[in-house]
């Protein structure tokens, strides 16, 4: 990366250390509907001491994000549904600009995009995220299986759903509770053979089987659009982040939390949420990654098995995850941490996290009781919807602390709960 080391020209004609300062530095974020894009643009451009540009490379008008009195910038770019060639270029005529320093992973596909053209981006900023290799491995679960059982971390028993003929060392048992999910994170030209390079898919949603009912394959392929995996359902409500900063292999920053609710009363994405720290948790994380050699971000999702208490390996996200802004008010900041690594400055990431601290995501929690009145998970208990309003009500006196709702930079809030009310009206 060249322009680390650039300058810009000063009123006298003079070179400015931009590198050394900081200034006229920006960073390039995708604006997406979840809170991460907000944490970055309130981490870095709301920071005292530093002259940091947000850029939103924004797919459509609206979006809350851009809204942020933090957003500096917003720069039109392609959706990467319509064609993902178009939108790598979007994104690598952002990173030319002689400002921009690095651009921030916050979709699977973004880092995908920046992954495989690791090489052009590299040019033209620095690139504190995987090789395509390093990532297939993490957004193929058979790869990553595979590589958590070689690093001695636990994983439920799974394998792809056509392998009936089964040589597993587990019992293939149709009475017993399993799910159908992708096999891998996202569906793209590298992984699947139906696609092209321009073409991208998000992945199709889990499917919970009903307990002594064989699944019907064919079906679950073509739905699919590609053969899915086959894993146990494991029962638990406790569900746990462990979230990593890495640099070539070693940690640079971590953190963990415990989910409490989800946006489904059967678990996904984190609506209200504790700062944790257990060793276990922290062993789990580290040891897989470490055998990844991992480099940039990393979200490791686990379960907790009620039965051994062991930590089970869900997947990972290699991209900032939708509950950063809960991390960054917990004390870990990682979009500076990331910011900071990017400009060569990783000595000088002072990573710390306070545990016992919850927060909340308020649409996520709109959502949660939503689901239990419309949704039915044959797998997962179904609460009282009313028992879950008393508990929403409670939390949010108790921990009064919010990913969008500022005080200071209302309006992402407000477009965030004004697109959801029209979303589910």
């Amino acid at each position: 990366m060249a322009k680390a080391d650039e300058g810009t020209i000063d009123a006298d004609g003079e070179p400015m250390a931009v590198a050394d300062d900081w200034a006229d530095s920006s960073v390039a974020v995708p604006a997406i509907t979840a809170p991460s894009t907000l944490a970055c643009f309130r981490s870095l451009g709301g920071r005292d001491g530093t002259d940091v540009r947000t850029i939103a490379l924004a797919e459509r008008d609206g979006i809350p994000a851009t809204r942020s009195r933090y957003c500096d910038e917003t720069v039109p770019v392609p959706s990467p549904h319509e064609n993902l060639i178009a939108y790598k270029d979007a994104l690598l005529s952002v990173a030319m600009r002689p400002d921009v320093r690095t651009i921030i992973p916050v979709r699977d596909v973004d880092v995908y995009v920046l992954a495989k053209y690791k090489d052009e981006f590299d040019g033209y900023v620095s690139t504190p995220w995987p090789d395509l290799e390093t990532l297939a491995a993490v957004q193929d679960r058979v790869q990553l299986f595979d590589a958590a059982e070689a690093a001695g971390v636990s994983v439920p028993d799974t394998a792809l759903l056509d392998s009936t003929d089964n040589d597993w060392d587990w019992d293939w048992d149709w009475d017993r509770e399993w799910i159908v999910k992708a096999r891998y994170s996202i569906l793209v030209d590298e992984y699947v053979d139906r696609c092209t390079p321009a073409e991208y898919l998000d992945p199709p949603k889990t499917e919970y089987l009903p307990p002594g009912e064989e699944p019907d394959v064919d079906r679950l392929r073509r739905e699919m659009n590609h053969v899915p995996l086959l894993q146990e359902y494991v029962p638990t409500t406790e569900e746990y982040g462990f979230f990593a900063l890495y640099d070539h292999g070693e940690p640079v920053a971590t953190f963990q939390h415990r989910q409490l609710r989800g946006y489904s009363y059967a678990g996904g994405a984190s609506s209200f949420r504790e700062s944790v720290r257990i060793p276990a948790l922290e062993e789990a994380g580290r040891d897989l990654l470490d055998h990844l050699e991992w480099h940039g971000l990393a979200m490791v999702e686990f379960l907790r098995d009620d039965e051994t208490g062991e930590f089970k390996l869900m997947e990972i996200n290699p991209r900032f995850w939708s509950s950063l802004p809960f991390s960054v008010q917990a004390g870990a900041d990682f979009p500076y941490y990331y910011w900071q690594l990017a400009n060569g400055k990783r000595a000088e990431i002072d990573h710390e996290y306070e545990a016992g601290l919850a927060g909340h995501l308020l649409r996520g929690e709109l959502l949660y009781l939503r689901s239990i009145l419309v949704d039915d998970v044959e797998l997962a208990e179904k609460p009282s919807f009313w028992s879950a309003v008393g508990e929403i009500a409670h939390s949010i006196v108790e921990h009064p602390r919010f990913d969008c709702a500022s005080i200071t930079d209302m309006r992402p809030f407000v477009r965030d709960m004004l697109d959801a009310y029209d979303a589910y009206k």
